[in-house]
């Protein structure tokens, strides 16, 4: 997740966007999330961010925009996503002189003209491995490509998967995306979900408020855990949901907090330590593999999955 940039928050809040469904439709018209979405293994996801520790370890300690670190990582998950199955394409972007890239993964089939798509931010910040912030949020959604691709889901819409560069420097990879996308390209994106920040060490479970339709479905998930949820306000505007939102696209997504406190209630409804910050390893070089609760990942990394399937089904 960027740091926060006074103004920035406010300007990409402007547009009020409405879900393109009701609820009643999707529990009519679609098969019930639950019982679809299969359960995301964790161990995997933490594979990832081990290969993602890795890769920061042998480059400097960080992946972020225009190093050797960025340029491995995403080579890391294209190659997994292609032996996969999936159609990938690599965009390529200049910021601050350096060259950066989004990766784009298609899953074939689905309606075209109806897409339903995940997106996390690959970068991290040039002072640490960014494994929380934010290989949590792109190896859940690896994890849950490579399991769409495992079962052979055949979803209704069109599945899309992304992992932005250069989130850091201010959603610049994701913005270059939505301004180059044509127009009748981009009305075909009907949910647009972001996870930046899912693995916190001290977690919240804080659920982006933007669109009723994706709020409600992540709230479902939470709730069958009987798990409390808050609308996300540390991280609002301040990742790539932003350029999307400002376009127009339903939004939504998943946040665990990073450096706001954690408040007594806060700790009594999802325990940890209050008056600690969600994430003391912000942007700092400790933010490494042991930056992770492993159970909010596990339960994250499965929500990521239950949207996924019962938005697309």
């Amino acid at each position: 997740m960027k740091l926060s940039v006074p103004g920035r928050a406010a300007a990409a809040a402007v547009i009020a966007v409405t879900g393109l469904l009701t609820t009643s439709a999707i529990s009519s018209a679609a098969p019930s999330p639950t019982a679809a979405a299969p359960d995301i293994s964790v161990a995997n996801v933490q594979g990832h961010l081990s290969q993602l520790q890795s890769i920061a370890s042998s480059n400097g300690g960080n992946r972020a925009h225009g190093s050797a670190g960025y340029k491995a990582s995403i080579d890391y998950v294209k190659g997994k996503l292609d032996e996969a199955g999936f159609t990938t394409s690599l965009q390529e972007f200049t910021s601050n002189g350096k060259t950066g890239y989004n990766l784009i993964a298609d899953w074939p089939g689905g309606d075209a003209d109806q897409v339903v798509m995940a997106g996390s931010h690959l970068d991290s910040v040039d002072e640490g491995p960014g494994i929380n912030d934010n290989g949590s949020g792109s190896a859940a959604i690896l994890e849950t490509a490579l399991t769409v691709a495992k079962e052979q889901y055949k979803p209704t819409k069109h599945l899309r998967f992304a992992w932005w560069g250069a989130e850091e420097l201010g959603l610049v990879g994701s913005s270059h995306y939505v301004d180059k996308l044509p127009a009748d390209e981009r009305s075909k994106i009907k949910d647009y979900l972001n996870f930046d920040m899912i693995g916190s060490p001290n977690p919240g479970y804080f659920v982006y408020d933007d669109d009723p339709t994706i709020e409600k479905t992540f709230k479902d998930f939470y709730g069958g855990l009987d798990l409390a949820t808050e609308p996300d306000e540390e991280g609002d505007g301040r990742s790539d949901h932003a350029p999307f939102k400002d376009a127009g696209v339903p939004v939504g997504g998943l946040f665990s907090g990073a450096d706001y406190k954690k408040t007594a209630e806060q700790a009594q409804n999802w325990g940890g330590t209050a008056g600690e910050p969600f994430d003391k390893c912000y942007h700092s070089a400790c933010d490494t593999a042991s930056n992770i609760d492993g159970t909010a990942l596990d339960h994250n990394s499965d929500a990521v999955a239950y949207a996924v399937w019962g938005l697309s089904s």
